[in-house]
């Protein structure tokens, strides 16, 4: 089943199963985390904050609110590469609407890294000075 629209052919895999969907979204992944910087980025600062929960012993439910920021900030940063990627397809030449979606898409992964740097903040700095 294809899609269909004014005269426009889409690429339809006819024998897509649901190990070849994982296939593709790891394939995406790798894809981001080799051609984006951000992502390697994303990923010290996750390790980071493994490291710390472990050390610091961090409660479950601080554990549940950490990962759940991880995984938004990385998915954030994949529809990111992802719009910037169907922008860069669409045009190469200046277009205000083509800047305008990749700053936005931008703009949606730095506020949620801001935001989840301050909850980490909330988080980790009063553990940190109970060692002392």
């Amino acid at each position: 089943m294809g899609l269909k629209g004014k005269g426009k052919k889409y690429i339809v895999e006819s024998n897509k199963t649901v190990f070849s969907s994982f296939g593709h979204a790891i394939d995406g992944i790798k894809s981001a985390f080799s051609t984006e910087y951000h992502m390697i980025v994303h990923a010290y600062f996750a390790v980071c904050v493994i490291i710390a929960g472990v050390l610091f012993q961090i409660s479950y439910m601080e554990w549940l609110i950490c990962l759940m920021l991880i995984g938004i900030v990385f998915a954030l940063e994949l529809v990111n590469t992802a719009i910037e990627a169907v922008t860069n397809m669409i045009t190469t030449e200046k277009n205000f609407y083509a800047k305008t979606a990749k700053d936005v898409s931008a703009g949606a992964v730095l506020v949620m890294s801001i935001v989840s740097a301050f909850i980490g903040l909330i988080i980790f700095v009063p553990k940190f000075f109970e060692l002392f």
